[in-house]
């Protein structure tokens, strides 16, 4: 990113999972955002899919109203990578992506065979060259790459790369105390999107908890018990950042644009706090405290 570039900041579509892309597009634009993600493929039975391959009219309406608004496409999601041979699943999902832009595509470890799983990754991110679309490996606290670490180890010998979920990183068990900061800015080089939420500090007490929290009952950015200020400062300054906060309850209350707009200012308070950090931190001479 270049000195003096405003730092761009997307819409997730797990904030707004029943929307469909192109009228994501439009509260995106309307809610101030930069650019969204795109689900291109359901990861539960009961959501709804959107049809976003090369040639459908789900995808025509799409890209016609990224052209009119200036909303990009800069993440695609989702594949939990369970130890099957979803190859053809990955390869559809990168002709969607790359029709709509996107640069890299979201996944998790679900294998438990870490060896089989590094293949799988290692295979998937050679696929993506044709398609300019980078695997994204995130960490899910309720999933066998759980931690940052682990994740980042299996990216970096795959060749691909991570992102961060705030939730996941403050719910995995390990990520607490200094050390988590130092983690975070030890793999900042393959971390290209942050994803923002909040939450209790407490951490759930069972995966199905968890499960419930992730999808469907996240708070906004700087609403909840999340160090996001101390996240965004231990990255790089600059890098883009996704609101990714689904709340089914508050949907229904506010509505899909009123919703978006509460994250965007959210999410806009939460890096206003992490400048001010990195200036306090500028301003300390080393070795003080």
């Amino acid at each position: 990113m270049t000195p003096n570039q405003p730092r761009l900041v997307g819409l997730a579509q797990l904030s707004l999972l029943t929307t469909a892309p192109p009228n994501l597009v439009g509260i995106a634009a309307q809610a101030g955002f930069d650019f969204i993600g795109v689900r291109v493929r359901p990861v539960t039975p009961s959501e709804r899919p959107y049809n976003l391959q090369p040639g459908s009219q789900m995808l025509k309406e799409t890209l016609a109203r990224m052209q009119d608004t200036g909303i990009t496409v800069r993440d695609i999601e989702f594949l939990l990578l369970d130890g099957s041979d979803q190859r053809d699943a990955w390869l559809r999902m990168m002709e969607a992506g790359q029709a709509l832009g996107a640069n890299s595509l979201t996944v998790a470890g679900a294998d438990p065979d870490s060896a089989r799983l590094l293949n799988t990754l290692t295979n998937m991110t050679e696929d993506g060259r044709n398609f300019g679309i980078t695997p994204t490996l995130e960490a899910i606290s309720y999933q066998p790459v759980a931690s940052l670490a682990q994740a980042a180890k299996i990216a970096s010998d795959a060749g691909c790369q991570i992102v961060v979920d705030a939730l996941h990183f403050n719910r995995f068990i390990g990520a607490r105390g200094a050390g988590q900061w130092s983690e975070l800015r030890a793999h900042a080089d393959i971390v290209p999107l942050l994803q923002l939420c909040d939450g209790p500090a407490g951490r759930p007490t069972s995966r199905e908890a968890l499960v419930l929290e992730s999808r469907s009952e996240r708070e906004v950015p700087g609403e909840g018990g999340f160090e996001l200020a101390e996240v965004v400062a231990s990255l790089p300054d600059g890098l883009p950042v996704s609101a990714e906060t689904p709340s089914d309850r508050r949907v229904a209350e506010l509505g899909e644009l009123g919703w978006a707009r509460r994250l965007k200012s959210g999410v806009d308070a939460v890096l206003a706090d992490a400048d001010t950090l990195r200036k306090l931190r500028a301003l300390t001479p080393a070795g003080t405290k």
